[in-house]
């Protein structure tokens, strides 16, 4: 509701589109919901849903239908319908990760061979890691998606980590990313580009130039203060893309600290519900619901982080909030997941089959 009123209040000419798509994402909301009446009928589909989850990701290379914007090739054009493929890609990825982890958790659980402090399982048994690297590695070279990239390596990281619960997989996550990262840096211009901007956005050659964006984002922030300057009565539409990309930076200028602070505790009543619902449920449920949830920690996480300079800034949108279809319908899609997996009945550890 937030997100529509302010959608509304930036642009209306975009607001009938944003209504029809929730509108869309209800309807599909509802679908799920009749269609999946347990969330282990999912348990039987991995390799299938793997392999959409995959086609989806890498959709947008495909000749002819993949669209490059603003150095980033994440759109499929087919006729008159523009969407984003990965969106409802990252959640056919988390079903088969979930299936595939719940399967091998006792496998990737024991620990036998170090690298130092660490106690790691023996090498062919972090496979699993090191595919979702090369994978979060072409979405970062192939599409030149910083956000996707950084976003479907951290949600298996956790993943693996929830079942697993051994930090050694958190420690070489982070190290894989930072070399991902360091890769990512050394060969694309526009990601070295969003570094200079986030060290050096205020200096004078920045405001008016590359960094625009993130310093127009700043200035609507302080401008905000406390209360905000009063919803319609600020200036957020000198931010480019402000529907998009800067929707909380246009809240902060109009509703100020108390407006972000209630967005923000909205999500962690969400992410926290979440989380929540994966705790004693069976082993697929538990890895399902946590990997969702980790979709819209680290998605509300590198949004903020990146229009409030925490971060360099990444092109993902804000969880039900921002203008786009694609995000929207795939949130409510996996909602609905969330759903059925917090209306399965309680078990005990011991009780999971196959683990």
């Amino acid at each position: 509701g937030i997100g529509f009123a302010v959608i509304f209040r930036l642009a209306p000419r975009l607001a009938a589109a944003q209504a029809s798509w929730l509108l869309f994402g209800l309807v599909l909301f509802a679908v799920t919901l009749i269609i999946i009446r347990d969330h282990r009928q999912l348990d039987g589909f991995t390799y299938t849903i793997g392999l959409l989850g995959l086609l989806m990701l890498l959709l947008p290379l495909a000749p002819g239908i993949g669209r490059e914007v603003r150095g980033a090739r994440l759109w499929v054009d087919l006729g008159p319908i523009q969407f984003q493929p990965s969106e409802i890609g990252k959640v056919l990825i988390v079903i088969f990760a979930a299936s595939y982890l719940n399967a091998r958790r006792e496998l990737l659980a024991v620990a036998t061979r170090r690298l130092g402090p660490i106690a790691l399982p023996e090498p062919r048994h972090l496979g699993p890691l090191l595919l979702a690297w090369g994978i979060s590695l072409a979405v970062l070279f192939f599409e030149k998606d910083l956000g996707s990239s950084l976003l479907f390596f951290g949600i298996f990281v956790v993943m693996l980590w929830v079942a697993t619960a051994r930090g050694a997989y958190l420690a070489l996550g982070g190290v894989l990313f930072a070399i991902g990262a360091f890769l990512g840096y050394q060969v694309f211009s526009h990601v070295q580009d969003r570094v200079t901007v986030w060290l050096h956005v205020l200096d004078p050659e920045y405001v008016q130039g590359d960094g625009f964006q993130v310093a127009q984002s700043l200035f609507a922030l302080a401008t905000g203060g406390i209360a905000g300057t009063g919803l319609g009565l600020g200036r957020p539409q000198e931010i480019p893309d402000v529907e998009t990309d800067f929707v909380f930076s246009a809240i902060g200028e109009e509703l100020g600290l108390l407006g972000t602070m209630a967005v923000l505790l909205l999500f962690v009543i969400l992410i926290g519900r979440g989380f929540r619902a994966a705790l004693q449920r069976d082993g697929f449920g538990q890895l399902l619901a946590a990997g969702l949830t980790t979709i819209l920690a680290l998605q509300t996480f590198v949004i903020i982080g990146g229009v409030t300079r925490l971060i360099p800034l990444t092109g993902v949108t804000l969880p039900f909030v921002s203008y786009g279809g694609s995000s929207l319908v795939a949130n409510f899609v996996l909602l609905a997941l969330l759903v059925r997996v917090s209306a399965a009945p309680e078990v005990r550890r011991g009780d999971w089959e196959g683990g």
